[in-house]
């Protein structure tokens, strides 16, 4: 079958088909059922917790059968949010779907997908159902899945290589971890282009051997590429990282594929395994908890199964977008420095101080909490492994305004 152009798209959401190599089989007999049988398949529930106002909606899917089922339900529970962040989504109107339409494009998103889908088919069955519940185009659920493993290669404007030129990278989120015997917390602002403001919610899921999940999610994406915690103890938070170009591998596993299999770690041997085994195009940084045993590392990935594991200990260690441990050739980030060194200035040993650190405006240009133009803080999670909760605040969290407290075992 021969290649779909980027228009078919708009007009048959579900059917991604290009060559050859960018094949897209449902792979799941899920993808063949009728809608009630989808349905009676995975035992969902619509809930609206937290605060009054609804600001993060939580969704219990319940048990599904499989990944086609969980996408399909997400998918249908959020439509709105995902169509609204599919129209109102910058990155993906002027910098995806325009290089999607290219010949350049073609190759790379068929080595995306052939690589994750073969590696991870439940997750892209997940994928199938989203674009399918919500009713967009497949196309546009694959391309902010992708984002990060896309845009290096998007030729800039006067540009003559076809890639574009190393620039100044997103300012994706801040982390603080301190494990002593008084406290054991890791403190996260999870940071986002404006598009999301609005777009992101709770999934929680059951898979048919029982393991649980709960997710923050970004509208049509994978939960989850912020963070996350399962029934077995496992948490995490995440980090990007900025390397150049040369330290990309085109075509190779994504970050999303990669964080939504931590939601199924068994233990934090298992979650290391998870990161560090596949082969990933983009590096990533993820800060993993043992609830259980008390413990968080720090864990930096780069392409060609490169990594690096910091152990955290009594010394806040404070990460922002840049590489600490891992040695990679990696852009300079302005804004990572500037955050970093007002960090190294602040003294944090309790959650207290901790969220007042992630809190942080003193630098005017590059806070640490931010609140645009383009770059948001969209919420705070305090991950308290003495007390087993993660804490999602709304607002800076200097304030303490608390949307939801959730048990983690």
């Amino acid at each position: 079958m021969g290649w779909v152009s980027p228009a078919r798209f708009h007009t048959q959401p579900s059917q991604f088909a290009p060559a050859t190599a960018l094949t897209c089989s449902r792979r799941s007999l899920t993808s063949r059922l009728r809608l009630d049988e989808i349905r009676q398949r995975c035992n969902c529930s619509n809930r609206r917790m937290g605060d009054a106002s609804g600001e993060l909606d939580v969704f219990d899917a319940g048990r599904c059968a499989g990944g086609y089922a969980l996408g399909l339900a997400v998918g249908r529970r959020f439509a709105g949010a995902i169509r609204s962040r599919m129209r109102q989504d910058l990155v993906l109107r002027e910098q995806l779907l325009p290089f999607a339409s290219t010949a350049a494009a073609r190759p790379l998103l068929a080595a995306l997908q052939a690589s994750n889908s073969e590696r991870y088919p439940r997750y892209w069955d997940e994928l199938l159902g989203t674009a399918d519940g919500s009713g967009v185009p497949l196309l546009h659920v694959i391309l902010v899945n992708f984002r990060k493993e896309i845009q290096p290669f998007i030729p800039k404007a006067g540009g003559d290589d076809g890639r574009k030129e190393e620039g100044e990278p997103d300012g994706d989120c801040s982390d603080v971890l301190v494990v002593s015997d008084s406290t054991a917390i890791a403190a996260h602002n999870e940071d986002g282009n404006v598009a999301l403001l609005g777009h992101t919610y709770l999934v929680r899921a059951t898979l048919p051997d029982g393991l649980s999940f709960t997710a923050y999610t970004y509208a049509g994406e994978l939960p989850s590429c912020a963070f996350g915690f399962n029934s077995n103890g496992v948490a995490f938070t995440l980090d990007s990282v900025p390397p150049v170009n040369d330290e990309i591998a085109a075509g190779a596993i994504a970050r999303n594929f990669v964080s939504r299999d931590l939601l199924e770690a068994k233990d934090l041997e298992d979650a290391m395994h998870r990161i560090c085994s596949p082969s990933v195009s983009v590096g990533h940084s993820y800060n993993l908890m043992d609830v259980r045993g008390r413990r968080i590392v720090n864990v930096e990935t780069a392409s060609g199964n490169r990594f690096a594991v910091h152990e955290a200990g009594a010394a806040p260690f404070f990460h922002a977008n840049m590489y600490r441990h891992l040695q990679v050739k990696q852009v300079q980030d302005e804004n990572s420095m500037s955050r970093e060194k007002r960090a190294a200035q602040c003294s944090v040993d309790s959650k207290e101080t901790a969220l007042s650190l992630l809190g942080d405006t003193a630098d005017d240009k590059y806070p640490i909490y931010m609140t645009g133009p383009t770059l948001h803080t969209l919420c705070t999670v305090l991950v308290d492994l003495d007390d087993k909760t993660m804490t999602i605040y709304r607002g800076n969290p200097k304030n303490a305004d608390i949307t939801l407290v959730l048990p983690m075992l």
